[in-house]
């Protein structure tokens, strides 16, 4: 028997054909959209860092170490943008300015991304063996709670539903440019920025599922209002929207820009959808009306991380706050939850085994020491 034929294709050939499989199978709703840009994201910083040049079929198990190495330490942007704002006076509430490398989850993921592409290289018959097993650099993984915050605190949190409610006037026209002159319906983009802040900070969808979000996705159903989001792997969720949720909506629907047909839930004032980008300066706009001492630069993620930590904080079944946030599996809410500040002593000075028994002390205190006559 004649010993398998490699195809010897260089890396930038075989990340090339990989990203393209990839990408088509999001015409079969085999992956979201998303999902298939993170790997194509991820391949094509492993073709950079193995070197685009070089045959797939060469690389070692110690040559795939380099690369999780050169991975990690190369720095991340949003932990550079931070720092950046912290050194120029912005309150972060974070360690951003001294963690430029990559985090332990990002490390994770990328070593996925790559152990996917090795899977199909050696069913491909790009590669003899996979060298991914013979890899040992792993990201250190935390459970549980990590030392930076990324959920806001709820004073921080309601500072920036406040401000979303209450936007600032529009400044005034430059003279001679049509100064007073009042804006379109359509173009009144603060209606639509407090939607967005309520919907993350209530809801805490993924900003790709906000920005994916159609007006039909909403419905009413005996008297509530529902979001129908379509989520991660094809799956989707129906979540009940918030009295002051649904008068939000109700309140941009009356001014959104909805011409030719769009569909978008969210767009902008010239009737685009709204990017992942745009989802992200809706909120830094929005925090620039917040009170100093309740301002903290937040990503959306982070208020995804905000809408978890508060409903489980606040009693919530774990398992409803796990549909909310279109989990499949209860133990990934660990990864979404902050400690808050006095949680402790709040839930000791109110232990549910001992509530019964001190409403009880409470009646025979009211009853006087005349009772046992």
């Amino acid at each position: 028997m004649l010993p398998v034929q490699v195809n010897r294709l260089t890396v930038q050939e075989a990340g090339d054909r990989y990203v393209e499989l990839v990408r088509a199978k999001t015409v079969t709703g085999a992956l979201s959209p998303a999902t298939a840009e993170v790997y194509a994201r991820d391949v094509a910083t492993f073709v950079r860092l193995a070197g685009p040049g070089r045959v797939l079929d060469d690389l070692t198990g110690e040559d795939v170490d380099a690369v999780l190495l050169a991975f990690a330490r190369k720095p991340d942007e949003r932990r550079k943008r931070d720092g950046q704002e912290k050194r120029s006076g912005g309150n972060t509430g974070g360690n951003a300015g001294g963690n430029t490398g990559q985090s332990a989850a990002s490390q994770a993921r990328f070593r996925r991304s790559v152990s996917a592409l090795f899977r199909h290289a050696t069913s491909a018959g790009w590669v003899h063996l996979d060298p991914m097993a013979a890899s040992s650099v792993r990201a250190r993984e935390r459970g549980g709670l990590r030392p930076e915050r990324r959920a806001l605190t709820r004073e921080q949190a309601e500072g920036l539903i406040e401000a979303a409610a209450s936007p600032a006037a529009p400044p005034a026209e430059a003279a001679g440019s049509g100064a007073g002159r009042r804006r379109r319906a359509d173009q009144r983009t603060e209606v639509r920025d407090a939607l967005v802040v309520l919907l993350l900070t209530t809801l805490g969808p993924r900003v790709s599922e906000l920005v994916r979000a159609n007006v039909e996705d909403f419905y009413t159903n005996d008297g509530v209002r529902y979001w129908r989001i379509f989520g991660k792997g094809g799956r989707t969720r129906d979540v009940p929207l918030p009295d002051a949720v649904a008068a939000a909506l109700d309140a941009y629907l009356a001014v959104r820009a909805g011409g030719d047909g769009e569909k978008a839930l969210l767009l902008s004032w010239r009737g685009r959808r709204l990017g992942r980008g745009d989802v992200q300066a809706v909120i830094d706009r929005v925090q620039r009306q917040v009170d100093p001492g309740r301002r903290r630069a937040v990503t959306p993620h982070g208020l995804r991380h905000t809408t978890a930590t508060h409903l489980l904080a606040d009693g919530t079944d774990m398992d409803a706050v796990r549909r909310v946030l279109g989990h499949s599996d209860l133990s990934t809410l660990g990864r979404y939850r902050d400690d808050l500040p006095g949680e402790l002593e709040v839930a000791m000075g109110s232990h549910p085994l001992l509530r019964r028994r001190r409403g009880r002390a409470g009646r025979d205190d009211q009853a006087g020491p005349d009772t046992g006559r």
